[in-house]
């Protein structure tokens, strides 16, 4: 086999398309019951940052819909276009290890065992929620909980609610409790909103601009960063402007009852949701030991650089402007199949007796 895909959202998919037009002969690898990727996993409340018609993966567009996608939108999106490509997705097949051989890289999963020429990690970061280290956080006798486990406010009624982190999730996930819960919003710095508007369509091309001028050995102009944390979708707006996204500054420990600041004070709480970020999930990679210290992989756009044959694709900023967006996705597939063509036109004298057995010997 020519190239097997880890990872069947949206990512896993935009490379699916390409392979396909390539004449490649791939397989897609998703661990998940259904189609869909991490969309089906997420908030109900949450919405996309920008409008249907910008945030299409290629070949077929988003059909519209009034204001911005909602997750269900999104994952029905996918369902269909992974039919309506015939994309040969894989489910559930959990992939455990990828490990170098001389003419292939050998991909263990839960199902059986494929070995293919290059391989496409697309498993991206929501199955690696970060809870960082904090004082007293095991003390804490209420509920804990990362973002990533957050569904819908109901089971938060009435209850005292500290929500931890300045970007977008915290944002959307306050403003989703209104009216449900004594929320309070807590953040290392003050939040700080982007103009009402601008949207993933600006966000997306200011950091492409970006890693432009980085290339070019320009200064660096600090991205979207320099823009703002927080865009400003409608349900934010809304909590916004009721005077409920009010944050105060991060505590500094938590106690049994509650939190604590430096200065004495105390608030007692029944839950803490941490929207503290997420991490590459590579796992599945640690074979290849190539992991640098702050998590990621050395890349040459969305190619290891230690290891050729390996493609990472959706993950962030590191492997490509917008990467972890549907559209930035779709970018760095194009790129990245163009550099798999290359890279197996180069080495067509390797074996190409590369295939997949099942756990039952087929």
């Amino acid at each position: 086999m020519d190239v097997v895909v880890v990872g069947g959202g949206q990512a896993g998919l935009a490379a699916g398309f390409y392979l396909r037009r390539a004449g490649l002969g791939f397989e897609i690898l998703d661990a998940q019951e259904v189609p869909g990727g991490a969309w089906p996993h997420m908030w109900e409340s949450l919405r996309l940052f920008s409008p249907a018609q910008h945030s299409s993966l290629p070949g077929r567009p988003m059909p519209r819909v009034e204001g911005y996608p909602g997750k269900r939108h999104v994952a029905r999106y996918l369902a269909s276009y992974e039919e309506r490509y015939d994309l040969p997705v894989r489910r559930p097949v959990r992939v455990e290890a990828v490990r170098a051989e001389p003419d292939a890289l050998r991909v263990e999963t839960d199902r059986g065992m494929w070995r293919a020429r290059c391989v496409v990690s697309a498993t991206g970061t929501w199955w690696q929620p970060y809870l960082p280290h904090h004082p007293g956080r095991a003390a804490f006798r209420g509920r804990q909980l990362h973002a990533a486990r957050y569904r819908h406010p109901e089971p938060f009624g009435g209850l005292r609610v500290v929500v931890v982190g300045g970007g977008n999730s915290a944002a959307q996930i306050v403003a989703d409790l209104a009216g449900h819960a004594d929320t309070t919003w807590v953040t290392r710095r003050p939040p700080r909103f982007l103009p009402d508007d601008v949207d993933g369509r600006a966000l997306f091309e200011v950091a492409t601009r970006r890693r432009q001028a980085l290339l070019s050995g320009e200064v660096d102009t600090g991205g979207v960063g320099g823009l703002g944390d927080i865009v400003v979708v409608p349900p934010v707006r809304a909590a916004r402007d009721r005077g409920l996204l009010a944050a105060r500054p991060l505590f500094s420990r938590l106690t049994a009852e509650g939190v604590a600041w430096d200065d004495g004070t105390r608030l007692a709480c029944d839950a803490i949701i941490w929207c503290t970020g997420f991490r590459p999930a590579l796992r599945h990679l640690t074979p290849l030991g190539l992991r640098e210290g702050d998590g990621t992989i050395a890349v040459n756009g969305t190619q290891s650089v230690a290891e050729p044959r390996l493609f990472l694709l959706g993950y962030g900023d590191w492997t490509g402007p917008g990467s972890a967006t549907l559209i930035g996705a779709g970018r760095d597939a194009r790129g990245t199949v163009a550099a798999i063509t290359r890279l197996l036109s180069s080495t067509r004298s390797a074996d190409p007796r590369i295939s997949h057995h099942t756990t039952d010997g087929r």
